[in-house]
């Protein structure tokens, strides 16, 4: 091959390389997609994962002219509480009551009554929140001593009761009437029939009887 021959040959050389070296992006790109085409298609597919969403607070039932009763392990009724109509909520597993009237027997057997416009109960009974024109009352009894424990009632807008530990709770004024004829009134109170102690804030009043039994002394 003569020095003619070798440079034409290199020219026709250097043209294909150009022309090669032009089109090898779009080469490598078409590869390139091809190539993550075939691994979207051959990837695993993670299963999803349903959202457990919280539970609104929604009513999931309701109840009207209803009487639900709590007995005790030995068989003795232990609660009862009484609405005119009643929702369940899921959320809280609470049952919000219109007209609410409870009835809850202490293991001493002396009876408790509360009544108001609404009320909240907890799953079990054993907290009731009371509200608008609420009454709680402990009736007279005779306790394990054989003393005589007077009748108590205890009025506000907002009354929190303990069933489970006897006591009554209130960040609202609140009133007391205890026995015959005495009577206390607190901005707030916290009740405590096991403790006998009965604490009551802000500005506090009460009107004290002498009792009939010294006057007749």
């Amino acid at each position: 091959m003569n020095a003619v021959a070798a440079l034409a040959v290199w020219v026709r050389f250097r043209r294909w390389l150009d022309r090669f070296a032009t089109y090898l992006p779009i080469l490598l790109m078409g590869l390139m997609a091809m190539t993550t085409y075939w691994l979207v298609r051959n990837t695993p597919v993670t299963p999803l994962v349903p959202t457990v969403q919280a539970p609104k607070h929604v009513p999931d039932y309701y109840m009207r002219d209803f009487s639900v009763k709590v007995f005790g392990a030995d068989g003795k009724l232990k609660s009862e509480v009484v609405g005119k109509e009643g929702r369940h909520f899921p959320d809280t597993d609470t049952l919000e009551i219109d007209e609410p009237r409870i009835r809850f027997l202490n293991a001493d057997g002396r009876l408790t009554t509360a009544v108001a416009k609404r009320g909240l109960i907890n799953a079990d009974g054993s907290e009731a929140q009371l509200f608008e024109k609420a009454v709680v009352v402990r009736e007279a009894s005779i306790n394990k001593l054989g003393v005589a424990v007077p009748r108590t009632e205890l009025q506000s807008d907002f009354l929190h009761l303990f069933t489970n530990t006897e006591e009554v709770r209130s960040h609202l004024p609140v009133v007391m009437l205890r026995g015959a004829g005495n009577r206390f009134t607190g901005d707030a109170m916290a009740y405590d029939n096991l403790g006998r102690v009965i604490q009551l804030t802000g500005r506090v009043r009460g009107t004290l009887l002498p009792s009939q039994d010294k006057d007749k002394k």
